[in-house]
């Protein structure tokens, strides 16, 4: 896939998140930790305490990690990870990406967020959900972009930088999954 840069195509290969990745992701995620407060972790991680979160992130099932790269660099990751952790809720998933910022702007997180859907359409997958901590034009802007739609804000539920947040919930349909089986129910 190709992203612009200047209006130039450039190439950029999106694929598997591997540990090979983890220090430059490990880098990015830190960078969003303590300069901004779009993740509501307060402390950087190392990486070794970010492998934990790798490993829950498999090449295949519901719950993804895909990192765009380009002349061996990684400019940005997505993920698809659990929802809620109760059983009914497996066919959710709460989707994300970050993005080096030394390269927003140049459409790595649409690429990415593309990517993504087109492997959780795979996936028995129903919802897709995102948390946006408020005010963030740009994280809306790709959301309603990607088809998601405001669902409801929870009100200074964040308190970071010695100010309390809101976080915006928006939602996705990615597929219709399977009919419910027998002894299951359909509501």
């Amino acid at each position: 896939m190709d992203i612009r840069v200047d209006g130039a195509a450039v190439g950029t290969q999106v694929r598997a998140g591997t540990e090979d990745d983890l220090e430059e992701l490990t880098r990015i995620y830190n960078h969003y930790v303590v300069a901004t407060p779009i993740t509501f972790d307060i402390e950087p991680f190392t990486v070794e305490q970010r492998r934990p979160w790798l490993a829950s992130h498999p090449d295949h099932g519901p719950h993804r990690l895909l990192v765009a790269e380009e002349g061996g660099k990684v400019l940005g990751y997505a993920t698809s990870s659990a929802f809620r952790p109760k059983p009914a809720y497996s066919t959710s998933v709460e989707t994300s990406v970050y993005v080096a910022p030394e390269q927003v702007g140049r459409g790595v997180g649409s690429l990415l967020y593309t990517s993504l859907f087109e492997v959780l359409e795979q996936e028995d997958v129903r919802q897709a959900l995102a948390g946006i901590a408020l005010p963030n034009e740009a994280s809306e802007r790709l959301h309603l972009g990607f088809g998601f739609q405001p669902v409801g804000v929870y009100r200074e539920v964040g308190r970071k930088f010695g100010k309390f947040w809101d976080v915006a919930w928006f939602q996705r349909p990615i597929s219709p999954g399977p009919l419910p089986g027998p002894g299951q129910g359909a509501g």
